[in-house]
């Protein structure tokens, strides 16, 4: 008994040798010096400052055409779903600044992966509108060919866009490809475990991509601060170590600065970059919402004082680069655009009800083989009838 409460003794004393440290280890030591990954203390801002002067005409330009097409799309779509033509429709009013800002700043042989809300993106960088809203229409998959167009396929569930566009970006890396994914996400899929791995392996494996998030002040009714007690959804880049950038998200030449820049840097071999764009979600989260349950139209009004639209053309046209004939034509050209959104979507598309079995798997499981056979007997036998 006496050795066995020696032996219980020695192991539970702290050993001598050891002297107690006032601070950790040396192993400790950051990888990382974290102040140049800090976003500025205020949103990023080109519009209304002396940076404007250096901006490419053309550019101005265009950015303010896709706007107002932007705009133009948004309204259409929306009158699209109270006519029934759409199943639901998520507008980006006051956001169009980072949509089209998204698909300027990329080539065309990199990669964008966009939300459910992101439509406007895709018809930036080229898509067909009407392919754009398709699955919103709930009549086919994805509506388009993602390797085409060079967009990732919609992604309704919060954030698992993000882990996919790092898999990407990482394998274009490893094939030695000049390849960059730019991958987009409302603030709400912030909270999602997803988001946190994505930036994770993207830091780690140095991959090539820029996570831009459009923070729109709600995940359907949840206001952000009851989402983060973070300073800014930027400074999350701080964590991972990358760079995180804070920007107006309503000025449209600020976003495609800075996303510019996040693409160069990522295709150059820097890695990733967050950027937190500060804008507002002036509609409801889609026609099946009602925001006066959880926000003022005082708030709202505030925030179109600072449309992305306005604020451009007033700078343009103050600067001499915008004309009433550009107004005029940038109008007449989305008034163009909607008038065909229109009338093909008011047509009725003709189904495959086989189709439900195509672009699944590669080679057909048995149960879908025995599934396929079933309805295929069931359209025979109907249409023998």
């Amino acid at each position: 008994m006496d050795s066995l409460q020696q032996r219980s003794s020695t192991v539970q004393a702290p050993p001598a040798a050891v002297a107690y440290r006032p601070t950790p280890p040396p192993a400790w030591q950051p990888r990382t010096d974290p102040a140049p990954l800090l976003p500025d203390a205020s949103p990023f801002r080109v519009i209304g400052t002396d940076a404007m002067a250096e901006v490419d005409p053309e550019l101005l330009r265009r950015l303010y055409a896709e706007l107002v097409r932007g705009r133009r799309y948004n309204a259409q779509a929306t009158a699209l779903t109270k006519q029934g033509r759409l199943a639901v429709y998520p507008s980006t009013t006051g956001q169009e600044a980072s949509e089209v800002a998204a698909a300027l700043a990329l080539e065309e042989r990199d990669w964008l992966f966009p939300s459910y809300r992101d439509t406007l993106a895709a018809v930036a960088r080229g898509l067909d509108p009407v392919q754009a809203l398709t699955l919103l229409r709930g009549d086919w998959h994805t509506g388009y060919d993602p390797r085409e167009y060079r967009i990732a396929p919609l992604s309704t569930p919060l954030a698992t866009q993000l882990p996919h566009a790092v898999g990407l970006a990482h394998a274009a890396r490893l094939k030695g490809d000049d390849v960059v994914a730019l991958a987009m996400v409302g603030d709400g899929g912030t909270s999602e475990g997803d988001f946190h791995e994505a930036l994770n392996f993207a830091a780690v494996w140095q991959a090539p991509v820029v996570f831009l998030v459009q923070n729109n002040g709600f995940a359907i009714s949840v206001p952000l601060a009851k989402q983060t007690a973070a300073p800014s959804l930027a400074h999350k880049a701080v964590g991972y170590g990358m760079p995180g950038r804070l920007v107006d998200g309503n000025d449209a030449v600020a976003v495609h600065q800075v996303l510019t820049e996040a693409v160069a840097r990522a295709r150059r071999g820097g890695g990733p970059t967050l950027v937190e764009a500060v804008t507002y979600r002036i509609d409801a989260h889609t026609n099946a919402d009602d925001a006066t349950r959880y926000r003022g139209e005082s708030e709202v009004e505030t925030w179109r004082a600072h449309d992305p639209i306005r604020i451009l053309e007033r700078d343009l046209t103050e600067r001499g680069v915008l004309d009433e004939d550009g107004v005029r034509e940038a109008a007449e050209a989305a008034e163009t655009m909607a008038a065909q959104l229109r009338e093909r979507m008011n047509a009725d598309p003709v189904l495959d009800p086989m189709d439900l079995f195509a672009h699944v798997y590669a080679e057909q499981t048995a149960q879908l083989r025995e599934q396929a056979a079933q309805l295929r007997a069931e359209l025979d036998a109907e249409s023998e009838a």
